[in-house]
Formats: C-alpha cells, sequence, structure tokens
C-alpha cells in the first residue's frame, strides 16, 4: 500500500477518505517521529498491537471506520493530546486509557458503548470529552477528578443520573450536554455546585458575545432535555 522507506520520517500522516481497507500494517511501529495520523473515513476494522512504539504521537483521528476494539497498548502512547474515534464499532474502551496523562480531548462519540471505563479519570489533562450517541447509562465517578475538564457532551445516551459533586470537583466546567437522556432538568439544577457551574457557563458566553462571535440557539442551554 505504501512504502514503510519514503514514510520513515514522517511526522504526519494522513490517508483520510481514502476507502482503505486493509488494516494498519505492523510496519507502521517503525514510524517513531510520527505526530499527527488520520485516517478518517476509511474501512479499518484493527489497529497494531504495537501501536504503542509510536511514542511521538500527538493526535490520533479514526473518525468513520470499522474499528471494534482499541488495544490495551493504546495507554503506551503517553504524548497523545487528542484521540478523535467517533463512528466506529466500540463496545468499550481499555483501561489504559487512563495512563494517557497528557490528552486533552477524547472523541469517542457515535459507537456502541454501555459505560466508559473508570480509569479514565486518570486521563488529568482531559479538558474535552465527547461521548454522544451512545448507550452509556452511567457518567462514572471517577470523571470528577478532571479538575482541567471543560466541556462534557454525552447527548443520546441512556444517562439516569450525574455524580454528585461533578459540579462542584470540576470547577473549569463550563459546558454540560446530555440532551436525549433520561434526567430532568429539575434534578440538574438541584446539583450542587449548579450555580457555580451557571455563573462559568454565562461567562463563558458573554466572552464570546463580546468577540462577536456567533452562538446557536442551544447555546445558552444547559444541556439538559426537559
Amino acid at each position: 500500500m505504501f512504502s514503510m522507506n519514503v514514510l520513515w520520517s514522517y511526522l504526519h500522516f494522513s490517508l483520510d477518505h481514502a476507502n482503505m481497507t486493509a488494516d494498519i500494517p505492523e510496519e507502521i511501529s517503525k514510524l517513531t517521529n510520527m505526530q499527527r495520523l488520520i485516517l478518517a473515513d476509511n474501512l479499518i476494522e484493527h489497529l497494531p498491537m504495537n501501536m504503542g512504539k509510536l511514542q511521538s504521537l500527538k493526535l490520533i483521528n479514526l473518525d468513520q471506520n470499522r474499528v471494534s476494539i482499541l488495544p490495551d497498548e493504546l495507554g503506551q502512547l503517553v504524548r497523545l493530546e487528542r484521540l478523535s474515534i467517533s463512528g466506529n464499532r466500540l463496545t468499550t474502551l481499555p483501561e489504559t486509557i487512563g495512563s494517557l496523562r497528557n490528552l486533552l480531548l477524547l472523541n469517542v462519540s457515535n459507537n456502541q458503548l454501555k459505560f466508559l471505563p473508570e480509569s479514565i479519570g486518570s486521563c488529568y489533562s482531559l479538558e474535552e470529552l465527547q461521548a454522544n450517541e451512545n448507550s452509556i447509562e452511567e457518567i462514572p465517578s471517577s470523571v470528577c477528578n478532571l479538575i482541567h475538564l471543560k466541556s462534557l457532551s454525552l447527548d443520546h445516551n441512556k444517562v439516569k443520573q450525574i455524580p454528585p459533586s461533578l459540579l462542584t470537583a470540576c470547577k473549569t466546567l463550563q459546558n454540560i450536554s446530555l440532551h436525549d437522556n433520561p434526567i430532568s432538568m429539575d434534578e440538574f439544577q438541584s446539583m450542587e455546585g449548579f450555580q457555580e457551574f451557571e455563573a462559568r457557563r454565562k461567562k463563558k458566553f458573554d466572552k464570546q458575545i463580546d468577540s462577536n462571535v456567533m452562538i446557536g440557539s442551544k447555546g445558552l442551554d444547559e444541556g439538559v432535555d426537559l
């Protein structure tokens, strides 16, 4: 498919929209200097077990493929900052994901997840968590350890309750979106720390409006359907 000798020194490897049907070859582990791996919109089903050797990776985009399992070796990518694997067939995430201490963005939307692992609370740098359109019933209490979390989006799931200390523990949280979940606005507004969260949220959008940033009709919505 491609020459590993040619790609040896690549920092950025992109084959999105290539209708790539073969799995990622094991030889990709030789690209130890690679920082960005973009393989969105293909037909990839499996990731190589030795991908943990790609120690320089900062970004992985595997959106819109057919991946059903993430290897435990994913946790070895300690420099990873952005992981987007939406629109795949994931049913679980590996516990080793908690080893990604530099991860800023995790997007696992539109998969088949029923839960998020407790270890996700060890992704201490995480600022944005997107897990829309899954079958998640519960937000793990460990999410309260994510003190840098700014945005939590779980639209179109089965979430019935939120960890009681989420709003008080995650003091940088500015956006929560829980549309189409079996949780009411009254429940959300009765949580400890709601007023402080509301103040942060409004301050964020006030700044955007002052900067002439356009926001959609849901821009000032807490994100919980009535």
